[in-house]
């Protein structure tokens, strides 16, 4: 193991980076790296069954699904995860602040995921049903089997920027002590008051993390991308 605590502060002008802070940031960045990709997953699952009710549901089923996209995209995410971690223990429902960060994230993220969904699924000409349907499918059939492969491919380009936003806006779970990367940044630097280096070294690391993952995303759009049915499906602006 290399011993962090031994090697020499790196000196750049009068700012000063601590190896010693490496292994408590990289134990931060690993529970970010779990509260992303799972609220990411949740979300996902969620999303798309909202965005086909939307598109395709009927009376009740139509207008929940409505208003919980609308509610959850109106109000802010940081009140949403205090519902969740501060407001659930009065209704005999205790979480822990890793089981209520990601449910928080995972269903603010489902409202806009569903739009996303929702803007690929209309954006398959409509043709496609009306041929299925005339096949003899059902229309849940024609979706599942027609619709919804080519939207999943279509809704690549506006996912990422979900993907992309939601691994930095996990950064709010330090506010139920949760020691992801901000938390443990916060952490160290209250103990050293090097907030400069400590915050500046963190922004990197986001920074990093942003530019690898949309390249990986840019990869994959080029690998599934749909031919005739454009780069991307419109959606609106997130938050």
């Amino acid at each position: 193991m290399i011993p962090w605590e031994e090697l020499e502060p790196l000196r750049l002008g009068s700012l000063k980076f601590d190896p010693a802070w490496l292994p408590q940031l990289g134990r931060g960045l690993l529970t970010t790296l779990e509260i992303t990709a799972l609220c990411i997953a949740l979300g996902a699952v969620l999303g798309l069954t909202l965005a086909v009710l939307r598109v395709y549901g009927r009376g009740p089923l139509y207008w929940l699904s409505s208003l919980y996209v609308q509610f959850f995209r109106g109000t802010p995410l940081l009140v949403q995860l205090f519902m969740v971690y501060y407001g659930l223990p009065s209704w005999g429902i205790v979480l822990s602040p890793f089981a209520s960060s990601v449910l928080a994230l995972g269903l603010n993220t489902a409202a806009y995921q569903a739009e996303y969904f929702r803007g690929a699924i209309q954006a398959i000409p409509q043709g496609q049903m009306l041929a299925a349907r005339a096949l003899g499918m059902s229309r849940w059939l024609a979706v599942r089997s027609i619709i919804l492969p080519q939207a999943l491919r279509l809704v690549i380009p506006p996912w990422s920027n979900e993907l992309i936003l939601m691994l930095k806006y996990s950064s709010i779970v330090y506010f139920v002590t949760l020691m992801d990367l901000m938390g443990t940044a916060k952490r160290i630097a209250a103990s050293n008051f090097r907030n400069v280096e400590v915050f500046l070294l963190v922004a990197l690391i986001y920074l990093g993390l942003v530019v690898a993952i949309s390249a990986l995303l840019r990869r994959l759009e080029r690998r599934v991308r749909v031919p005739g049915l454009g780069g991307g499906a419109e959606a609106e602006a997130h938050h």
